[in-house]
């Protein structure tokens, strides 16, 4: 029987490696019609096997139901805005701050904005992957899940290789996000940057090239120089929330969105008993929506335009508010 099982065990592995290298023959034959050359595609693709353990990480990801209620805030930030990460990143500040300071004259993107996405992204470069970004998006796209998304970012990582990225430097998550700021493959042909004149967006080992691109990310997005992403506000418990509700639904992340609150005016904001906890408004003319992610009574926020740059790095509501604490709490 134990023989049996291990002829049945082995004859499935063997299906399984040759409908893997089915699909990437199909694989190769959208790479060329993108531009790869065939010598990138005959030394990358032979050289890549199945990693079942990628896509069992993937399937273990939660999938939460859209109606499922939205937990508090607090604990979130009590694990992501940490003593040990706000010291650790404060002195990764001062280190990089003449390097910082520079790309903050040339892209109007904050200093500590930037140093709060590597702490969040990989805890300041300690926690990068090291996956095959080439194979664990193999696997990904074989799978079939999200075969779209996967296969796409794994012709975009042969295009790095074809662009003179060494393959064994393509490392990252098992996702296939990649470097200290964790771009996938399309975002760092897209975005990605030489910082030191070295003709190589080495985001992996080289912070001036990550902070970098990060920075070029933020401009993309369209950071706006010199506003606030937002700041903590005491919300009376006279104010009308329902006559506050958004009107509009996102394309992208509805239910992020669905928590703002219409758009206002910071003096408009004032005028119905909105205070900021550290007692200092912005400008009066910049628009804000508000953002009550502990519910009421509790801590608030007025959020800008910027907040929504840090949502396109990562669209979770979580994520962009700790990580504007985070760079407030680096930055003072």
């Amino acid at each position: 029987m134990a023989q049996d099982a291990e002829l049945v065990s082995e004859e499935t592995n063997n299906t399984q490696k040759a409908s893997f290298r089915a699909y990437l023959e199909t694989v190769r034959q959208r790479a060329l019609r993108e531009g790869v050359t065939p010598a990138t595609l005959d030394r990358v693709l032979p050289s890549l096997s199945y990693d079942d353990r990628v896509v069992r990480l993937d399937r273990q990801q939660p999938e939460g139901a859209s109606s499922a209620p939205v937990p508090n805030f607090a604990p979130y930030k009590a694990r992501h805005v940490d003593a040990s990460r706000i010291n650790r990143g404060r002195a990764k500040y001062a280190a990089l701050r003449p390097l910082l300071k520079r790309i903050e004259h040339e892209t109007g993107v904050p200093e500590e904005i930037m140093i709060a996405i590597y702490g969040h992204e990989t805890n300041y470069g300690a926690f990068m992957g090291n996956f095959n970004a080439p194979e664990a998006l193999a696997s990904l796209a074989y799978e079939g899940r999200r075969r779209a998304l996967f296969e796409g970012e794994l012709i975009a990582a042969l295009k790095m290789v074809d662009k003179g990225v060494p393959q064994y430097a393509i490392t990252g998550s098992w996702a296939g996000a990649l470097g200290k700021p964790q771009f996938l493959p399309s975002v760092y042909l897209r975005l990605a940057r030489d910082g030191n004149g070295d003709g190589y967006a080495d985001i992996w080992r080289s912070e001036v090239d990550a902070m970098t691109s990060i920075a070029n990310y933020f401009v993309n997005a369209g950071w706006r120089r010199g506003e606030d992403w937002g700041f903590a506000v005491n919300v009376p418990p006279s104010f009308d929330r329902s006559g506050m509700r958004t009107r509009l639904t996102s394309p992208r992340c509805p239910r992020v969105f669905a928590r703002h609150s219409q758009w206002r005016t910071i003096a408009e904001w004032r005028q119905l008993g909105i205070a900021p906890q550290r007692g200092v408004w912005p400008q009066d003319n910049m628009i804000a929506t508000l953002i009550e992610p502990d519910g009421a009574g509790n801590t608030a926020y007025l959020i800008g335009g910027n907040y929504r740059v840090i949502l396109d790095y990562n669209c979770s509501n979580f994520y962009a508010l700790s990580v504007g604490l985070l760079a407030d709490a680096v930055r003072n």
